[in-house]
């Protein structure tokens, strides 16, 4: 299943962009390890979903995991669902519970720090979940930072997603991909200085 998921993002992914990828050899092939990325877009997860040659599993919100078109490719690719303690704090403790398990299990799991897509182009603050995360897993940590997307008709540039037509296709997509941060000293701030550090390149 995995190797059909990242063929479907892989196809997606470059008929509509000219993907570059720096610094793969930062994934690990093997272990349990966070990766944590800016989150520019709707599709942010489905372009990570190739990066690796092993399962990643994403931390996605939960409205955004029950699309009708999308939730069942979301389900197989094992996403974990997650939503604010205010809206549902029995889905939110959930959400941490799986993730800890994944990790315990020696998988590879993706977060957006940020907790929502960006409205304005730039990194909104890291939330304290991630290091709520690695305070019961100190896992190693992959800043990830995505650049291109921001102005793509996934992205929240001139009003809401979806509602212009694309300006173009085609168009060049960068994903740096930096080394690995020890999860026992790694804070939110840090982790966001890394990433957007990963975008100024």
């Amino acid at each position: 299943m995995h190797t059909y998921l990242r063929l479907i993002s892989s196809l997606f992914s470059r008929l509509l962009y000219r993907i570059r990828v720096n610094g793969k050899k930062h994934i690990p092939q093997n272990g349990a390890a966070l990766i944590v990325a800016n989150h520019v877009s709707y599709i942010d997860a489905l372009i990570l979903m190739g990066l690796a040659n092993r399962p990643i599993r994403f931390v996605m919100d939960k409205s955004l995991s029950e699309l009708p078109v999308l939730k069942y490719f979301f389900r197989h690719a094992g996403v974990i669902p997650i939503c604010s303690p205010k809206q549902c704090l029995k889905t939110y403790n959930q959400a941490f519970d799986q993730i800890d398990k994944a990790l315990n299990q020696g998988q590879l799991v993706c977060i957006f720090p940020e907790g929502r897509i960006t409205k304005n182009g730039q990194v909104n603050e890291f939330r304290p979940g991630v290091e709520r995360i690695l305070a019961s897993n100190p896992v190693p940590v992959v800043p990830v930072a995505l650049k291109g997307l921001w102005g793509s008709f996934f992205s929240h540039k001139d009003g809401h997603a979806f509602t212009h037509l694309p300006k173009r296709f085609w168009s060049k997509l960068e994903i740096n991909i930096g080394k690995s941060v020890n999860g026992e000293s790694a804070s939110r701030s840090l982790l966001q200085h890394h990433v957007e550090t990963l975008i100024a390149r």
